[in-house]
């Protein structure tokens, strides 16, 4: 059986999903074209991405009027949205820190190598 298109394309990665959430819930109005440019990534991709996350529920999108009398969108993080984006800044920070340690043993071991080198110089 072919896959469809939805289940054919990459999932929707933490880091791409926490990125994004913290975009909208900065700016909820930012359309994809500015939240694609802010994330380095394709429209296509941000589209993708907005319509996994209101799949999950984690957002939901507002019709509303902008300056050029366009339907445009705010991107809302529902109950859920919050509770997840709690756990995915969790996971993001907890992350973070193990590589924070590991390059701060990654730097020690250099300097010691440094040192050595030096004394043998």
């Amino acid at each position: 059986m072919p896959k469809s298109p939805t289940t054919s394309k990459k999932p929707l990665t933490e880091e791409t999903s926490y990125r994004l959430i913290k975009l909208l819930e900065a700016n909820p109005k930012a359309s994809q074209r500015e939240l694609a440019q802010e994330m380095g990534i394709s429209l296509g991709k941000v589209n993708y991405c907005l319509k996994g996350l209101m799949e999950k529920g984690i957002i939901k999108a507002h019709n509303f009027k902008n300056s050029n009398n366009k339907l445009a969108y705010a991107y809302l993080l529902t109950p859920k949205g919050i509770e997840e984006k709690t756990r995915i800044t969790t996971r993001y920070l907890k992350r973070r820190l193990k590589e924070y340690e590991d390059l701060k043993q990654e730097i020690k071991v250099l300097q010691e190598e440094i040192r050595i080198s030096s004394e043998e110089a």
